[in-house]
């Protein structure tokens, strides 16, 4: 099954990384613009589209910032106790050192800045915001280097005052590369159950190259590791949807090289404890097959439909797009 997609930037720039949020009724998405696939050029900002129509169409573009001499990438995106969108932007300088700043909007145009993380400058990314009872805002990050820096190391970041200040702890640390956690996404599926999906920097012809399946039954207090058999993964980056009325857990990433946006789809009992079960993937969408040129999916949820960003072309020119998905695709 292929879905529609639709441009939501398309200029002569190398676009990139997005990040889509439902935000009363209307779709956010904010992305990255710079000149090649960098995350560290000047160059680089982060921007943002509004639309009114599922995605479909998009208004105009918003600067949401462009620091000097820094690359500006949005990386996580959630919403705040109040409902309104809050980004995580990375800015990063030239010597890989990273500072990590929180944006806040209530209507896609006018974004307000909301602090810093207060993480080592180290960590790549910090991902999208999910909500725990009793815990607050948390969202995971990673930090380590893709040369080999012996280490690598990830963990959780939490908010209980609406994202004025955050606390950080490690999950894991001292990693291999190909024990790395990096990107994860989360849901909450209540009763203290957090469950997350992260890429792999294994090649996926590798034996230990499949996703990440990590879960907590204690509200994050503890984790439970292992690998999935999901193999059609290089360098893929995942986003999860739970869906508490089915109990179905929506699993989308881009098999970069292949050029295919696939979903997995499971029940969430069953899978929790059985991440070797996963069914066979379908593809929602197809694009550039450049490995480097495309990827990256980013999902939120409007009615019905799941809408998924992600970036395609090859270098030097990539736009941004975004795929509605019917949830009833996969009944």
């Amino acid at each position: 099954m292929n879905t529609n997609s639709f441009a939501v930037e398309t200029s002569c720039a190398y676009n990139s990384w997005p990040m889509c949020q439902a935000l009363n009724g209307r779709l956010i998405c904010a992305y990255s613009r710079g000149e090649k696939h960098d995350i560290i050029e000047p160059a680089r900002a982060v921007y943002a589209r509004s639309s009114s129509d599922g995605g479909r169409t998009w208004g105009g573009e918003t600067l949401v910032c462009n620091t000097p001499d820094c690359a500006d990438v949005a990386i996580g995106k959630g919403l705040d106790n109040d409902g309104k969108m809050l980004l995580w932007v990375r800015e990063g300088n030239q010597n890989y050192k990273y500072r990590h700043v929180l944006y806040r909007t209530a209507d896609g145009v006018n974004w307000e800045y909301v602090t810093e993380s207060g993480l080592p400058d180290d960590v790549v990314q910090i991902t999208d915001v999910i909500h725990v009872p009793g815990g607050g805002m948390m969202a995971f990050w990673f930090a380590g280097n893709y040369s080999g820096n012996p280490r690598n190391y990830w963990g959780k970041i939490v908010s209980a005052d609406n994202g004025k200040t955050w606390q950080w702890d490690i999950i894991e640390d001292n990693l291999s590369i190909p024990e790395w956690v990096t990107e994860p996404s989360a849901v909450y599926l209540g009763d203290g159950k957090i469950f997350i999906i992260a890429r792999t920097e294994c090649n996926q012809k590798d034996v230990i190259g499949g996703q990440f399946q990590i879960t907590s039954t204690d509200f994050g207090r503890t984790w439970k590791k292992a690998r999935t058999n999901i193999l059609d993964v290089f360098c893929s980056t995942p986003s999860l949807v739970f869906d508490s009325e089915t109990n179905q857990i929506f699993n989308y990433y881009y098999w970069r090289g292949k050029g295919k946006l696939n979903c997995r789809v499971a029940d969430a009992d069953f899978i929790f404890d059985k991440p070797d079960q996963w069914a066979e993937p379908v593809t929602v969408a197809t694009g550039s097959q450049c490995p480097f040129d495309a990827g990256n999916v980013n999902a939120t949820v409007l009615g019905s439909d799941h809408i998924l960003a992600w970036y395609s072309g090859e270098f030097p020119h990539t736009k941004i797009l975004v795929s509605p998905v019917p949830q009833t695709t996969f009944q």
